[in-house]
């Protein structure tokens, strides 16, 4: 699932952070963000790409996309 022309409201890098870090924060954002507003994560932890996907699906925000560079992974994320 990938589409380069989605323009996040918010952008959280936590590339570098261990698990459960990236996720915490995406939590953060999303819980802080409104309805409609779209985070991208940036994350370097392989865990992620498990992690989020089921998160976003038990709470009910959106998996826009995700897309896989050689040094990170990028979700974008819409909160309901």
């Amino acid at each position: 699932m990938t589409d380069t022309d989605i323009q996040p409201d918010e952008t959280v890098d936590a590339r570098g952070a261990a698990c459960p870090g990236p996720m915490m924060d995406l939590v953060g954002a999303i819980r802080s963000a409104d309805e409609g507003t779209v985070v991208r994560l940036l994350s370097d932890n392989d865990q992620s790409l498990t992690d989020v996907p089921e998160w976003v699906e038990s709470t009910g925000n959106e998996l826009l996309a995700v897309e896989e560079f050689d040094d990170h992974v990028a979700f974008d994320v819409e909160k309901a």
